[in-house]
């Protein structure tokens, strides 16, 4: 029999998939190198990220262009023209950010990201009784989380979306994890919450972005469109009797954050389906409409629509 010749088509994935590893570890390895650098020189560099991600690669431009247009349909197209850069500006500035997040020292993330009212949630941490967190992904929400492992005596889980390449989500994972939170899988929060009834806990959730359309239930009229929300949040405060909050962060200036905690239900199991769900996106709404660059409008919110029939 004569064997063909040329790459064994067995050996070829294992190939691909080792150049795969060594580009991912390259890559972590200048982004590691990178984050030595200060904030100053990272931010000098975010105007290259800018130029490159905006005016020469147009990355999603036409996702973010269309949703704010549908968002804010009574601002004119030069005012729309005004959020979209400034919210490239802002994306290019967060990249940095987080790269810096491998070596900041918590002296520094002190100092960057500042809690406006700790006491609306220290109140009921100090008496044992866990709480959940609801941040949008606004501002810099990996510091928010990051910087409130240094200001709380309880432990912090932060649910979250494993990246899809295992080498640069563990090193998500390390870095995250460096000031005393703990990341969950999303697969794995009712499991997380079930094994942390002992102790007292914040359970910390982003909960902006579009379920899958078989989860797609709940419909909010949100910027004036139908908007579906999970219903996970709210049915796990519910099931637990845990207070819910908003982290609302604001910024202060280039690289500095303001933290404040908004009570959507203090007594989650004494309310109505569907209220801390309405709750937050009004809260959210609001957030957007003083200052709306700084929201990920590049995610594409509202791939779903509503079943005929069915109205927010």
């Amino acid at each position: 029999m004569i064997q063909q010749q040329g790459k064994s088509p067995e050996t070829a994935p294992d190939r691909l998939h080792f150049f795969s590893r060594m580009a991912s570890k390259a890559g972590i390895f200048v982004l590691n190198s990178l984050s030595r650098l200060p904030l100053s020189i990272l931010y000098f560099f975010a105007g290259f990220v800018y130029f490159l991600i905006y005016h020469v690669l147009g990355y999603r431009k036409k996702v973010v262009s269309a949703n704010l247009r549908n968002a804010f349909p009574d601002k004119t197209v030069a005012g729309l023209k005004t959020i979209e850069k400034g919210y490239f500006r802002h994306l290019s500035r967060i990249m940095v950010e987080i790269f810096k997040m491998r070596t900041i020292s918590a002296k520094e993330l002190s100092e960057r990201v500042q809690f406006k009212n700790l006491s609306n949630i220290n109140v009921y941490l100090d008496q044992g009784k866990s709480i959940v967190l609801c941040s949008p992904h606004y501002g810099n929400w990996e510091w928010s989380v990051m910087a409130l492992g240094l200001h709380v005596k309880s432990h912090i889980y932060t649910i979250y979306k494993p990246l899809s390449n295992a080498i640069f989500d563990k090193w998500f994972y390390q870095m995250r994890n460096r000031y005393g939170n703990t990341m969950v899988p999303m697969r794995n929060t009712l499991r997380a919450i079930k094994s942390t009834e002992a102790e007292t806990s914040i359970f910390c959730f982003a909960n902006d972005q579009a379920p899958p359309k078989e989860e797609s239930h709940y419909w909010v009229n949100f910027l004036h469109q139908p908007t579906s929300f999970h219903l996970g949040v709210e049915k796990i405060a519910q099931k637990t009797g845990r207070p819910v909050f908003y982290g609302l962060m604001k910024i202060i200036k280039k690289g500095y954050y303001e933290i404040e905690f908004i009570p959507i239900d203090l007594k989650p199991e004494e309310s109505p389906s569907g209220t801390i769900t309405d709750r937050y996106a009004a809260i959210l709404e609001k957030t957007l409409n003083a200052a709306p660059s700084y929201w990920l409008w590049s995610h594409k919110r509202w791939k779903h629509q509503p079943e005929p029939g069915i109205r927010p």
